[in-house]
């Protein structure tokens, strides 16, 4: 068992909160004491959601077109007719033709392509429950300072603190 010297300062205190112990203003302090427990949960719950669509489309057209036409036409002639008076006639002819004639077409074509989609979807839930259980105790003690002269009145804790 102890008893509170009423001249210490408590060493619970400090700065301006000291309090006074010398004698101050003569009143009392008033004492508390108090115990129990805190019980506290958390809860939290996170929700993530999303989704996603991609789509590709690729496609390569090569075409290449060629044509020639080629005419070629020769015509050579010769002609040579001859009549005299006295009633004779003489006629000659030459005649030379040449036709040619070509033609040509080229045609290439070329295709390619590629397409592809994509689509994607998600979601989550997370729950979290904690549970937080903490004990506490408060105690204030009650001091009187209006005692006799060279006697400090103190009042403590009882017989049923220790």
């Amino acid at each position: 068992m102890s008893e509170y010297d009423g001249g210490e300062l408590d060493p619970g205190y400090t700065g301006d909160d000291q309090p006074d112990t010398y004698g101050g203003d003569g009143g009392t302090d008033y004492g508390q004491i108090e115990t129990g427990q805190q019980h506290e949960s958390l809860d939290q719950l996170h929700q993530a959601s999303g989704s996603e669509a991609d789509y590709n489309n690729q496609f390569n057209v090569y075409e290449q077109d060629h044509a020639a036409a080629e005419s070629t036409s020769f015509d050579q002639g010769h002609h040579v007719e001859y009549s005299n008076p006295s009633g004779e006639h003489y006629e000659e002819s030459d005649f030379t033709s040449y036709d040619h004639s070509a033609a040509e077409s080229d045609h290439v074509f070329a295709a390619e392509g590629s397409e592809s989609s994509h689509q994607a979807e998600f979601s989550t839930l997370d729950a979290l429950r904690e549970q937080l259980d903490s004990a506490f105790t408060s105690i204030t003690e009650g001091h009187t300072g209006g005692g006799a002269e060279g006697t400090e009145g103190s009042a403590g804790l009882g017989v049923a603190s220790n």
